[in-house]
C-alpha cells in the first residue's frame, strides 16, 4: 500500500468505527432523562380526570401495557423535549386516540407552559 493511501485508509476506518459506536438505544428513547417522567406525573395530577381517547388520562398513563399507553408516553416525551410541536402533538393524539381530547390537550399545554423556559 502506498504511503499516500494509508492516511486515507486510516481516516475511513476511524469514521467507520465511529459510526458503530454509541448507544444501542434509539434516540427517541423514553428514558432520556427524568424530566419527562416528572412532566407526565404533573399531567396526571392536573389533568388525570379529563378524557384522552374516551378514557381518563390517568388510566391511560397507569396502564403499563398497550399501544395507547406507549404512544401517549412517547408523544408526550417528544413534546417535553421539543421534538414535536403542540400542533403535531395534538394532531397525532387526536388521530391515534380519537375522542373529545380538547380539554385534556388544553390542560397538558397549560402544564407545559408552567415549565421553566417555556
Amino acid at each position: 500500500m502506498s504511503s499516500s493511501i494509508r492516511p486515507l485508509t486510516a481516516l475511513l476506518a476511524s469514521l467507520a468505527l465511529a459510526g458503530c459506536g454509541g448507544s444501542l438505544v434509539a434516540p427517541d428513547s423514553l428514558d432520556e432523562a427524568s424530566g419527562d417522567d416528572a412532566f407526565v406525573d404533573q399531567i396526571v395530577k392536573a389533568c388525570g380526570k379529563l378524557e384522552m381517547g374516551r378514557q381518563p388520562l390517568s388510566y391511560l398513563v397507569q396502564v403499563e401495557t398497550g399501544d395507547a399507553n406507549i404512544d401517549f408516553i412517547d408523544q408526550t416525551s417528544k413534546l417535553y423535549f421539543g421534538r414535536i410541536d403542540r400542533e403535531g402533538y395534538a394532531s397525532h393524539l387526536n388521530t391515534f386516540l380519537p375522542g373529545d381530547n380538547g380539554p385534556a390537550l388544553k390542560c397538558i399545554f397549560a402544564q407545559l407552559d408552567q415549565l421553566p423556559g417555556r
